[in-house]
């Protein structure tokens, strides 16, 4: 008898930071802070214009050029990544609802795997949301708001997904389109500080995480 070939598990990859936890308030704030030590009063249209979707450093130093300031843009950037990262640590494990354990279990009971994304201190996130089916993932990130089509990828892989069987809940316009760079189906998340963003292309998007959502995940991952 021929052996039996192993069955490639579905999942979904959750960007806990900006879906779950409210990042994108928590991210603005972080930048705004340090950005007025540098004579910068940040305001959302600047940091739309200027900071979202793009790298730290590249956005930084676009926004210093644009505003005529005199700054170290690489040394802000790293300060904004450690500080952005902290903060998350500190807040993510409280940020953790009802209904997103909901949707996990959700998924779960139907044999889908799934892989929560964070920046911040992924033991301590799973220990609070204390699953052991639940898969957890850490990579910082320079990018502002959002994590590029290769860290969805290593997310996948490094948990045994592809990422062609795999659906990305991603916080932002941004993240949507690096999911589907990725070669992932995508759900997006959307709030009041990323509405403005073109989710075009999600296969479905939500206000939040909970068992409707994962219904559409699960239709989207074709799991009955």
């Amino acid at each position: 008898m021929g052996k039996a070939k192993s069955k490639i598990s579905k999942g979904v990859v959750v960007e806990f930071d900006f879906t779950v936890l409210d990042g994108s308030k928590l991210l603005f704030d972080t930048a705004k802070a340090l950005l007025k030590k540098s004579g910068v009063e940040l305001t959302p249209r600047l940091e739309a214009m200027h900071l979202a979707g793009g790298n730290y450093h590249g956005g930084l130093a676009e926004l210093f050029e644009k505003l005529g300031k005199k700054a170290d843009a690489a040394a802000l950037a790293r300060e904004l990544n450690a500080e952005f990262n902290a903060a998350v640590a500190q807040a993510a494990p409280g940020a953790i609802t009802q209904g997103f354990r909901n949707f996990c279990k959700a998924l779960i009971e139907k044999d889908v795997k799934v892989v929560v994304a964070t920046r911040g201190d992924a033991p301590a996130l799973g220990t609070a949301i204390d699953d052991e089916r639940i898969a957890l993932y850490a990579e910082t990130s320079g990018t502002y708001g959002n994590c590029k089509w290769d860290v969805w990828v290593r997310a996948c892989r490094t948990n045994g997904l592809h990422e062609m069987l795999t659906t990305a809940v991603a916080g932002s316009g941004f993240g949507v389109k690096s999911a589907l760079l990725a070669g992932m189906s995508a759900l997006g998340v959307v709030n009041d500080r990323v509405a403005w963003q073109d989710f075009g292309g999600a296969d479905n998007v939500v206000g939040g995480l909970d068992k409707k959502a994962a219904d559409l995940v699960l239709k989207m991952l074709k799991v009955s």
